[in-house]
């Protein structure tokens, strides 16, 4: 069973950080890139960033500079670390996998996890 599990959502203050974990099962963590979107009420799944089995990543231009993607394959878990929040950046977090790497866009990724809720209070 192939299964994505997004942990460390939470309520924060404006400036401050939060830490998402991805933990992956049932497929060969270490062969895939593991991207994160987000997605707010209302509004369209948007890209955050990604990070490829080699270890390159991307990031959109809202959170260049802010957000970092690692990765542990011993652990079978990517990161998503989130400094200067921003009261925009409120969304459900959701964790993806795909192999091999294709793009940015959601329809691209094969697999989700169930997602978490960050939220930054101003």
């Amino acid at each position: 069973e192939v299964q994505l599990v997004e942990s460390g959502g939470g309520l924060v203050q404006a400036g401050g950080s939060l830490r998402l974990s991805c933990v992956g099962s049932g497929f060969p963590f270490e062969d895939y890139a593991i991207g994160w979107f987000r997605q707010a009420p209302g509004k369209e799944r948007e890209f955050v960033g990604v990070i490829r089995s080699a270890g390159w990543t991307y990031y959109a231009d809202s959170v260049k500079g802010r957000f970092t993607i690692s990765r542990d394959n011993a652990k079978n878990t990517a990161y998503l670390q989130m400094n200067s929040l921003k009261p925009e950046d409120t969304a459900v977090y959701y964790c993806t996998a795909n192999n091999p790497y294709r793009g940015n866009h959601y329809s691209l990724y094969d697999y989700w996890g169930q997602g978490t809720q960050v939220t930054v209070s101003s």
